[in-house]
């Protein structure tokens, strides 16, 4: 089964694409959509939405895992990255992709084994589970595969 690992943002949504085979996880594929500050908010969406559509595209993904929103203290924040998940949930939506959310301390436990780990635990634990050469970057493309593996777990333990 093919999985899509999604970190919303709207400068930076991280993606990663698993192959989950008989307890077996394969990273396809993991990186970022970047848009623009210079760009209305309309126009970073639209580029978020058009480069997913291209992603979805080439991997073709059955379910997706994505991170849930985390709200601190930065409204501003909150309010651009819950519009980058409402373009990439109907995006998720119009390709027929099953959709499960998990929390950041959710996803943390799942790659780290410590909900509470920080983003250089998340991209060593990516890159050892792995085998990469070095940590992914930025850290949201970590976030990204962590989030898949999130997903990938739970569906092992059903």
């Amino acid at each position: 089964m093919r999985i899509i690992g999604i970190d919303p943002g709207t400068a930076i949504t991280g993606f990663s694409i698993l192959e989950s085979e008989k307890s077996e996880l394969k990273l396809l594929d993991y990186g970022c959509i970047r848009t623009s500050s210079k760009l209305s908010d309309s126009e970073r969406l639209e580029q978020i939405s058009k480069d997913l559509s291209s992603i979805i595209k080439k991997w073709k993904p059955e379910k997706a895992s994505i991170e849930r929103l985390f709200f601190n203290k930065n409204v501003k924040t909150a309010i651009s990255v819950a519009q980058a998940r409402g373009v990439i949930m109907l995006k998720l939506e119009e390709n027929n992709i099953q959709q499960s959310e998990y929390t950041p301390m959710e996803i943390k436990s799942a790659i780290c084994g410590y909900g509470k780990a920080d983003k250089k635990m998340v991209q060593e634990m990516v890159k050892t589970i792995f085998k990469l050469e070095k940590p992914p970057q930025p850290d949201d493309a970590a976030d990204a595969v962590a989030a898949a593996v999130c997903l990938a777990n739970s569906i092992e333990i059903r």
